[in-house]
């Protein structure tokens, strides 16, 4: 993921109006932009603009059916941004558990000398 949409992508989630939409998105895949203003105190034109910039940061996909726009959350992005910080880390401390256990099993096994 390129420095600019990692950017974008943080820029869009730092609205919490946003990140609600993103969460009755989840809740109920397919919802209308109009539904989906019914849970806002704004116009259905400035909910339209937030839904467009989480398009734009790839959060959603829309499907035209008629007239009537379709939205559908993309886990995609927030899922590559915690592969890029995560997965050091989980191969770091995967590897001090399975230490741990071993010499847990060797003390428990008597192999290790307990430390006083």
């Amino acid at each position: 993921m390129q420095a600019e949409a990692v950017d974008l992508l943080f820029a869009t989630l730092a609205h919490a109006g946003r990140r609600r939409m993103l969460d009755l998105v989840m809740a109920a895949p397919g919802m209308s932009v109009s539904a989906l203003a019914t849970h806002f105190e704004m116009s259905r034109i400035a909910v339209l603009k937030h839904v467009r910039a989480l398009e734009v940061a790839e959060l959603l996909i829309t499907r035209k059916q008629g007239r009537t726009r379709r939205l559908y959350f993309n886990p995609v992005p927030i899922q590559l941004i915690h592969d890029r910080w995560t997965t050091k880390y989980s191969a770091f401390w995967a590897e001090r558990m399975v230490d741990i256990q071993a010499r847990v099993e060797r003390r428990a096994s008597g192999e290790e000398p307990k430390i006083a």
